[in-house]
């Protein structure tokens, strides 16, 4: 693959959206979120001729609101849900030492021996992190990728997490996952990754109307209605799919973070795990993140109704965050230093569990009465396992004649940014050079400012800097796209 192969850019949309409509193609993937590019991915390397269309952006809707972590499961260990928590210490291997070792870190995540943690509580850890730590062993990671749980003392957990209330602080247990750079930046470069191997991929394209031979889509940016014709087709909407397919029946979760300055905290270095109050399965998390920022996440409640276009955290919810996090801080944080908050919503299946807290994450593959099939359920780490059974029912049930997945040994595309230094900076105090714009227009495919800004970097989960950098953004949006045949 050349960088010219895996650019994503206007002028190559609207060449090879005339290009779909105009022949078949093999596989038709709908939805731009990790599981349709994964989805993409696996058949394009498999040697089929892919198309995949997308009614908003790369990441638009519940991949670029996760936790950002490449998790071994450890709180399906604590639910009894322990094949989960297999396929997710394989998968994080999988991801952490050959595919995508670029856009992965090794997080400490600290479990404090403190008031308000109870004696059953840090047991409970200590074991599920043992337990996890046998996964790790099982999925051959080695402890220079990962290391072993291990004790520390109060002092180390204080330079650990500075902010926490050292009065009655006894140390406490620190694991380790893995942490993705950014969420919505591994769904671009797996959709690069596909687009290098020949896949097609399609933005602001809707599909109106799913069938067995392909679908009824609108291009978004002009209206045109077009027909796509395809061999087999993938419904990868996520929390969208039953609106394609009424034979579906989803339980959406909505899971809200807040954001932070990691100042306020002291610059931790590790995450905060926080049992919440009487139980040994759920938790909330502190965890840094780049650019000088906290996320405190995440709630697990129903989200009833009509799927919005993007999910809107509660002020509940955020009081919930913030109050829990409190709860072990020295100086506990007022309301306002919450500088943003986001929610995405879980497409989970629906088993008729009391909570979605207790909805399994494994997921779902299952073709429907028209000959389309539907993965749901799952979670960012298994995306590649979700995407390969995906693409396995697909060419069994139209007879496609293609080898077995190799995406367990292909790495993704490299893709490093340019300088991102004060000079030539879009705004005072914001860091977005006029070059990173560039190059997510030119190379990943951004279209809009409202992509750069909310995708292709994360300015957007602070809507104060959102709204400073928004006018320089919107005219170097507009000045690349001008220049590209």
């Amino acid at each position: 693959m050349t960088p010219a192969s895996t650019a994503l850019h206007a002028g190559r949309r609207r060449r090879e959206l005339d290009a779909a409509a105009d022949d078949i193609c093999d596989l038709l993937v709908v939805g731009g979120g990790i599981t349709g590019t994964g989805v993409a991915l696996d058949a394009a390397s498999r040697g089929l001729r892919v198309t995949l269309i997308e009614a908003e952006d790369l990441a638009f809707g519940t991949s670029r609101f996760s936790s950002k972590l490449v998790h071994g499961g450890l709180r399906y260990l604590a639910t009894g849900d322990v094949a989960t928590a297999r396929e997710s210490a394989r998968e994080r291997h999988l991801l952490m030492t050959v595919i995508a070792p670029h856009l992965i870190r090794p997080l400490g995540q600290l479990l404090p021996f403190a008031p308000g943690v109870s004696g059953r509580q840090r047991g409970a850890g200590a074991a599920g992190m043992a337990m996890g730590d046998l996964l790790r062993l099982q999925a051959r990671t080695s402890g220079k990728v990962l290391p072993g749980p291990h004790a520390v003392g109060t002092a180390r957990a204080l330079r650990l997490f500075p902010a926490l209330n050292p009065w009655g602080l006894r140390g406490g247990m620190v694991t380790y996952d893995g942490q993705l750079s950014d969420d919505a930046a591994l769904v671009v470069t797996v959709a690069r990754t596909a687009a290098g191997l020949g896949a097609r991929i399609l933005t602001r394209v809707r599909a109106e109307r799913l069938h067995a031979d392909g679908a009824t889509a609108t291009d978004m940016l002009t209206g045109e209605r077009i027909e796509i014709r395809a061999r087999a087709v993938v419904n990868a909407t996520g929390v969208w799919a039953a609106t394609l397919d009424d034979g579906l029946t989803l339980r959406p979760s909505r899971g809200t973070h807040i954001v932070l300055d990691a100042a306020d905290l002291g610059h931790p270095t590790a995450a905060l795990t926080i049992p919440l109050e009487g139980s040994i399965s759920r938790y909330v998390f502190a965890l840094p993140q780049r650019g000088g920022r906290v996320i405190v996440g995440l709630t697990d409640v129903d989200a009833p109704g009509p799927i919005p276009s993007v999910a809107e955290p509660t002020e509940t919810e955020i009081d919930f965050l913030l109050e829990t996090l409190n709860r072990l801080l020295a100086v506990p944080l007022a309301r306002d230093r919450v500088r943003g908050a986001f929610a995405g919503l879980r497409p989970l299946v629906d088993t008729g569990a009391a909570e979605t807290a207790d909805v399994s994450r494994r997921h779902l593959v299952r073709t429907s009465e028209s000959g389309v099939v539907s993965v749901l359920g799952g979670k960012l780490t298994t995306y590649r396992r979700m995407a390969e059974d995906a693409v396995d029912l697909a060419v069994r049930q139209r007879g496609l004649r293609v080898g077995p997945s190799g995406t367990a040994t292909l790495r993704l595309i490299d893709d490093p940014a340019p300088d991102n230094g004060s000079q030539d900076a879009v705004a005072d105090g914001i860091a977005l050079s006029r070059p990173v714009v560039e190059h997510a227009v030119r190379s990943q495919g951004a279209l809009t400012a409202a992509d750069v800004l909310d995708r292709r970097t994360r300015i957007g989960l602070v809507p104060d800097e959102r709204a400073r950098a928004l006018p320089a953004v919107e005219r170097i949006v507009a000045e690349t796209l001008v220049d590209i045949p």
